[in-house]
């Protein structure tokens, strides 16, 4: 389908920067097997990074541009600023509010606070949010993962194929989120080996949320580890995560994506030291949400995705892993059974 770019005249805020994402400006008169023009108009609030930080706002709008190609939405997009304060995202969804999207999708915790406040001010506009379960309410959908079972796997098979039986962990921001990424990784690891040695770090404490766009931090960070003897890093770091694989590029040593499949995503400069990556399906979730908007329900509450309907999981592009899979995918049976039950916290 062609997908042409509106111009964002009703959102004209400037201090906002709304970016067109897509519109579809032809109907299809059923014979030609495109998607009719939708009168839906769907906005899409970016965490920090935005689309293009090749991990976990690039997951959502991976979702977003699916749903605008087959059902022929209408979108618009904006991402949050390093540093900025509540009223600015509180005056992001305002502005695609007034402007008549709905639904609107706000990608990550970090608007859990805007979300509550500005979905009682717009009680017709429907509101979606990832990774929150806080903002509740009778037009907000939360959308929310396992990432503490994907990250058990990916723990597993860095203890399975670490050389110095050391390996870290960069977290972006200590969050209680981010806490979770860290905990499934580290029961993975000992799963495999109980001695094994594994440093965490977090690039930054609340209320900065800057460790999720700034590679520089992840660098430093990651080098650190590698000179200390880890072989192997996993980040849960946003847009910081590209300094990781910076470091173990520098280093000959390997590193672990996250949420997208980041040996596709990544620079290729760095493709050949991604071990795997955790996926955490936000462009399933975004989309199957999409999909119930376009059949005319706005879903509400709490849906979470885990391993056993693959909401989260693990990539094996470039080979790396090909040879532990079978052992992966046990561990995976055992956690959907419930004869592993990986913790939320370290």
């Amino acid at each position: 389908m062609r997908r042409m770019t509106k111009t964002a005249a009703l959102l004209g805020a400037a201090v906002l920067a709304l970016t067109a994402c897509g519109s579809p400006e032809e109907t299809d008169d059923g014979d030609g097997g495109g998607p009719t023009e939708s009168e839906v108009m769907v906005g899409m609030a970016y965490d920090v990074g935005g689309r293009g930080d090749q991990s976990f706002n690039d997951a959502a709008a991976a979702g977003l541009d699916q749903a605008a190609e087959e059902f022929g939405f209408e979108t618009q997009e904006s991402e949050a600023a390093d540093g900025e304060p509540e009223s600015a995202r509180e005056e992001r969804l305002r502005t695609f509010a007034d402007a008549g999207y709905d639904p609107i999708i706000a990608v990550g915790f970090a608007y859990s606070a805007s979300v509550a406040k500005v979905a009682k001010e717009y009680p017709e506009v429907h509101f979606a949010i990832i990774d929150d379960e806080v903002a509740m309410g009778d037009n907000i959908a939360n959308l929310v993962f396992a990432e503490e079972e994907g990250s058990f796997l990916v723990g597993a098979a860095a203890a399975l194929k670490t050389e110095t039986d050391q390996i870290g962990f960069v977290g972006g921001v200590n969050t209680p989120l981010i806490k979770k990424f860290e905990a499934g990784y580290i029961a993975g690891a000992e799963q495999v080996n109980p001695d094994i040695e594994i440093e965490s770090t977090y690039l930054t404490q609340p209320p900065d949320f800057s460790g999720f766009g700034d590679p520089a931090k992840g660098l430093t960070a990651a080098q650190g580890m590698y000179d200390g003897g880890a072989d192997i890093v996993y980040h849960a770091a946003g847009g910081s995560g590209g300094g990781v694989f910076e470091a173990a590029a520098e280093s000959g040593n390997l590193a672990i994506g996250v949420d997208s499949d980041q040996y596709v995503t990544a620079d290729p400069s760095v493709q050949d030291v991604i071990l795997t990556s955790m996926l955490k399906k936000l462009d399933v979730a975004v989309f199957e949400y999409l999909t119930q908007v376009d059949e005319g329900t706005f879903p509400s509450g709490v849906e979470r995705y885990d391993l056993e309907d693959d909401g989260v999981g693990y990539s094996t592009s470039g080979g790396k892993i090909d040879d532990i899979t079978d052992q992966l995918d046990d561990f995976k049976q055992q956690i959907i059974d419930g004869d592993i039950e990986v913790p939320t916290t370290p």
